[in-house]
């Protein structure tokens, strides 16, 4: 029996066809890279970590007190207008609170009463990884969205500077300087038009764009299918969560003293927040350590987490290992502010929240 040998050509084709196929699954996508698994998954080790906390302390709620100024100290079901409210007017954007039971005229009233203009961007008050952030065009689209929700939203001052970062930043209570943890960079979902492929063919042709595919679809409807010109870069998403496509680098190589002092001098305004991730859009990272042209978007509590492990190259083990160290940070400063007469929350209010929050991401949903 003669046997068949298959040429060193038809082998490379064989492995180039493979390669084309596992980037195309959107499965094998999210099995592969350990940035885009589940958070039901990728989060047990967390619990873990808290659990092991929870036992140092003797408290299972011990995270509490890291920011007594935030509800749950930032884990689930902080009002982002609260927080913002301590942020002076110079670092962040304009921001307007709405009541879920506001009509058209009363929104269109106060935006013109605050001489906001459009594009400008809608988030609800209580939310995660990015869900319900939408930027809207004009008084029509953000009807739209704020109509079909029963929660409250915020409307924000949309920043147009070109870079966005998250910073991880906590301090000890008494102490004039703090520490910076983590600095992500975050590059938004793009492709690069060929003048020969669609919209939609660039995008199954880029795997963190392919996952987006059907929200894109929709929010791309019928122009999804134009061809773009040859060097044309299209923005598809223009909210840099990673959740929605964004890509997060880690830029922790960047992290010095001048940009420990323009947070360091942030920090001193905010009332009981000792641990806190702030999202912020910059003229350019220069920009940001001379403290000018900077605004802070949003400030999460102790949930949120060292952004920069989501770098693509970044391994999994090294994740884990600085989410344990941010859990351990919690530990320490939760335990200081304990020791200044701050009480950890009880076990009552923990549940009532824990059902509010649900209840809230329902009607979100």
């Amino acid at each position: 029996m003669k046997t068949l040998l298959a040429s060193p050509q038809s082998e490379l084709r064989e492995k180039e066809d493979k390669r084309i196929w596992m980037q195309k699954n959107p499965f094998l996508i999210r099995l592969l890279n350990w940035e885009f698994w589940p958070a039901q998954i990728a989060n047990i080790p967390v619990v873990v970590f808290w659990l092991y906390f929870a036992a140092k302390a003797r408290h299972f709620f011990f995270f509490t007190a890291a920011n007594p100024a935030i509800e749950t100290g930032g884990l689930l079901g902080e009002s982002k207008m609260n927080i913002l409210d301590q942020v002076p007017p110079a670092y962040k954007p304009q921001t307007l609170f709405l009541e879920k039971n506001l009509n058209l005229h009363e929104i269109a009233r106060l935006i013109e009463t605050y001489n906001l203009i459009f594009p400008l961007i809608l988030k609800p008050n209580v939310g995660e990884r990015g869900n319900g952030v939408e930027k809207v065009e004009n008084l029509e689209m953000l009807w739209q969205q704020f109509s079909t929700q029963n929660v409250d939203f915020l409307i924000q001052e949309y920043i147009d500077y070109q870079e966005e970062y998250s910073v991880l930043y906590y301090r000890f209570p008494g102490e004039r300087q703090g520490h910076i943890s983590s600095l992500c960079r975050k590059v938004y979902l793009t492709v690069i038009g060929d003048g020969r492929h669609t919209l939609r063919e660039l995008i199954m042709d880029k795997p963190r764009a392919l996952l987006q595919l059907p929200t894109l679809e929709v929010k791309f409807g019928e122009a999804i299918y134009r061809v773009p010109k040859a060097g044309e870069e299209v923005l598809l998403v223009s909210i840099g969560n990673h959740a929605r496509g964004t890509m997060f680098l880690n830029a922790n190589a960047e992290i010095d003293e001048s940009l420990i002092r323009v947070f360091d001098d942030i920090s001193h305004h905010l009332k009981g927040i000792y641990v806190g991730r702030f999202d912020l859009k910059t003229e350019s990272l220069p920009s940001l350590k001379a403290g000018k042209k900077f605004s802070i978007l949003e400030i999460n509590g102790v949930a949120g987490e060292p952004a920069h492990i989501y770098d693509p190259n970044y391994p999994v083990r090294w994740a884990y290992r600085d989410l344990f160290n941010h859990w351990k940070i919690v530990y320490h400063v939760s335990k200081v502010v304990r020791e200044g007469g701050v009480k950890y929350m009880g076990l009552q209010e923990a549940w009532q929240r824990l059902r509010d929050y649900l209840l809230y991401i329902r009607k979100l949903a």
